[in-house]
């Protein structure tokens, strides 16, 4: 019987073991897509307690304690911090198999040390001795990215922000590159008017142009890439349903626009028009500098109407949807290869029948330029556990190249969620520690263990060109 979480945790096998241990663990680590505040790496946040870095924005957590019949004041609400960790103390015993259980207590091991389940019984020393640690210097914000072995990190930001707290930590001399990913989804969203005016007036604002046609417009996003693009930005997201390419016309976009700001409401048609647009372009202008794009492609969001009109967007209230992929992707692909414009992409599916579908496309579009160019993503959100993990890298094995993979990423909002990388490389090792004892790939501890080594870190090094 093996122990729980122990040095072998995930790892069934001799050869597993020898890959993680020799050419996996200590890999730094390239967080290359994530949700952590750029402000509190620009001003070194020293966390006050285990709640704050823990809890708060964390819907992982608080969907978990809803389901345990928890109110909201502990998840969301304004009870008291210690409550609210002891709240949460309460629902870890009842995640077995869910891999908040396998989070939190990886979490509590790096960085703090502490080997004890988190009860009812333990919580109050464990948020004691955290808290303890959280209010020393060495557990700072930047700190803790040291402890954990991170070469750089790439936050998720809008076109219209500052980008001042990046900027501040690199001028503090911070080792580790902490890099803005331009995320331009509400430069297309034109479901409601006001709030696309209101948007595209910040636009205006924050690059200095003058929003009168859709020419303007595109004046200022492009404005904007090129600020991004002179602090290091290579990497733009979209956070989509799907991939929208409907036919337009620039006569007709030109018209949608000039409607819109003068607060009329679009129809489905006009809608579906503008953002096929202005996926075109955005991809255009990032092929044009050099960027990687990436895509995530499914999420059913604020299920909810009542508690999303309560407590906002990212509560914990979305799922995975149902959407078209296929014939929308391959017509969006193909528009931009058909005119040698089809810059280095990522796919990331929340819904696990895609991903075969996925892995497939990316092969449709790989052309030879780049190793890897077209990626099939990591699991991601709902999928970042060890079944979809373990779907995505036998898919991708199948139906692609493993060993061109660029490896995890984090997608959190949290300082303490980098074991999550742990977790992937465990993962990772056993699958093709499993194959080695099994026969089905060579015994060759050096050429399996380079693979993994280059998983870990070194492609997505090369590949996205930090």
């Amino acid at each position: 019987m093996k122990a729980f979480m122990d040095e072998n945790f995930l790892l069934q096998n001799k050869a597993a073991e020898e890959l993680y241990h020799n050419y996996a663990k200590s890999m730094p680590i390239i967080d290359y897509h994530c949700h952590l505040p750029p402000e509190e790496i620009g001003e070194d946040r020293q966390f006050e307690n285990m709640t704050k870095i823990w809890l708060d924005g964390d819907h992982y957590k608080w969907r978990a304690m809803r389901a345990l019949g928890i109110d909201e004041k502990y998840c969301t609400g304004n009870a008291p911090d210690p409550d609210k960790f002891a709240k949460w103390a309460e629902t870890v015993p009842h995640t077995l198999r869910n891999p908040l259980y396998h989070w939190t207590h990886m979490e509590l091991r790096r960085p703090f040390g502490i080997e004890k389940l988190l009860n009812p019984s333990t919580a109050s020393e464990i948020y004691e001795q955290t808290t303890s640690l959280l209010n020393k210097p060495e557990f700072s914000a930047r700190n803790i990215m040291r402890k954990m072995n991170v070469r750089l990190v790439c936050t998720t930001d809008d076109p219209v922000d500052s980008l001042e707290h990046h900027i501040k930590a690199k001028n503090d001399g911070f080792e580790i590159m902490v890099l803005p990913t331009w995320r331009p989804d509400k430069a297309m969203m034109v479901d409601q008017a006001d709030t696309f005016n209101a948007y595209s007036d910040k636009l205006q604002a924050a690059a200095d142009v003058d929003i009168t046609s859709f020419a303007t417009f595109m004046q200022a996003i492009r404005k904007r890439h090129d600020f991004f693009h002179q602090q290091g930005c290579r990497l733009s997201d979209h956070g989509v349903e799907n991939i929208i390419a409907e036919d337009y016309t620039d006569a007709e976009i030109n018209e949608i626009f000039a409607q819109i700001r003068s607060g009329k409401q679009l129809n489905t048609e006009q809608i579906l028009k503008f953002k096929s647009a202005m996926l075109y372009h955005f991809a255009i202008m990032d092929h044009e500098k050099g960027w990687t794009q990436q895509f995530h492609l499914g999420a059913l969001r604020n299920n909810s109407s009542r508690l999303f009109k309560t407590l906002g967007p990212d509560k914990g209230f979305d799922s995975i949807g149902d959407f078209e992929m296929a014939r929308p992707l391959s017509r969006f692909l193909d528009k931009l290869d058909s005119s040698n414009q089809l810059t280095k992409t990522i796919f990331y599916n929340l819904n696990p029948r895609d991903n075969e579908l996925l892995a497939t496309m990316a092969g449709n579009f790989n052309d030879g330029s780049v190793a890897g160019k077209m990626q099939f993503g990591s699991g991601w959100w709902f999928l970042d556990q060890k079944d979809g993990m373990t779907k995505q890298i036998n898919a991708l094995s199948s139906l692609g190249l493993l060993s061109q993979f660029v490896g995890m990423l984090t997608d959190s909002r949290s300082f303490l969620s980098y074991p999550r990388h742990d977790y992937f490389r465990r993962i990772l090792c056993n699958l093709l520690g499993t194959d080695m004892e099994n026969g089905e790939i060579p015994y060759d501890m050096e050429m399996v263990g380079n693979m993994v080594s280059n998983i870990c870190y070194h492609n997505a090094k090369k590949y996205l060109g930090f």
